[in-house]
């Protein structure tokens, strides 16, 4: 994927090397309240088998674990790391494919839905972070946040890619920003808001079929702004739809489901099966409308 010409978005908070310490050494297992990253995996499983998203039972045990030894550490302001492109190359990478998600959806989004895009800064952190939405982790893996409009990401999550996911390459590591922008557009749009509503009435098993249709229509814009920004500037080059469907692939529920518990249970998918995530991505880059990512038809 073309992306080193590009010009690199300013709406970048670095995080990462200073990210906060709150119990005074960093990273995961210390006594204040952080979860080992063993703890997380376990309780990943433990989610998938349940029918339960994983980052609740993980957010719910770190809430209790902050009760116990205090947490009042805790209350302070998110951390605010330094603005602008960062100097590093992959901190260049995320900064171009973030100007390239604002320039098409500048146009794109008045364009298709009359709705005037405010841009969703990206925050690079290690490990851990706080947010908006609460603690960011990277076991959570890249994700919008609409309390504060800003999208997380730890860097490591495109090593987990490549190693265990099978993804990897410019494009794919592209789409997975592009999908949490795609959040941010629904956000914009009034539709994300509208279904996390409808969730807290509806059933454990309607509730999550509506997270999938949003997570798939997720995929969908990502594909529309893929669609939409080479038409403008040829980025996509041979090879890189195929690796970003191989992402798309690797990291549908039945895929993730199979690997950790053995067996898949579709009542309980969140984020859509892997055939689901390919079939609205490619929509997308084949139409590069908003109005074909309507997945709730």
């Amino acid at each position: 994927m073309k992306w080193e010409d590009f010009r690199q978005s300013e709406n970048i908070e670095d995080r990462r090397g200073s990210d906060y310490a709150e119990s005074g050494g960093g990273g995961f297992g210390g006594s204040s309240g952080h979860l080992g990253l063993g703890a997380m995996v376990v309780l990943g499983i433990i989610g998938y088998a349940l029918g339960i998203d994983p980052r609740v039972l993980i957010g719910g045990a770190e809430m209790a674990s902050q009760m116990a030894s205090g947490g009042a550490q805790h209350q302070s302001a998110a951390p605010r790391g330094q603005m602008g492109a960062p100097k590093d190359r992959i901190g260049q990478f995320v900064a171009a494919i973030l100007a390239e998600n604002e320039d098409v959806w500048k146009d794109v989004l008045p364009q298709q839905a009359n709705v005037r895009f405010v841009p969703a800064p990206v925050v690079l952190f290690n490990g851990q972070t706080r947010s908006g939405c609460g603690r960011a982790q990277s076991a959570m893996g890249p994700f919008y946040c609409p309390e504060d409009k800003k999208i997380y990401l730890d860097t490591s999550f495109f090593r987990e890619m490549k190693q265990r996911f099978g993804g990897g390459g410019d494009f794919a590591y592209a789409y997975v920003i592009a999908h949490e922008m795609g959040h941010h557009i629904q956000d914009q749009l009034g539709t994300l808001s509208k279904w996390q509503a409808a969730q807290q009435s509806s059933s454990k098993v309607d509730a999550n079929a509506i997270s999938v249709r949003i997570e798939l229509q997720a995929d969908c814009l990502a594909g529309v702004w893929a669609a939409n920004a080479n038409q403008k500037w040829q980025v996509i080059e041979p090879g890189d739809v195929e690796k970003a469907v191989a992402t798309a692939q690797a990291i549908g529920d039945d895929k993730l489901q199979e690997a950790a518990q053995g067996r898949v249970v579709p009542d309980s998918f969140t984020h859509g099966s892997a055939a689901q995530r390919v079939k609205w991505l490619q929509r997308g880059l084949q139409s590069g409308k908003i109005s074909s990512c309507n997945t709730f038809n």
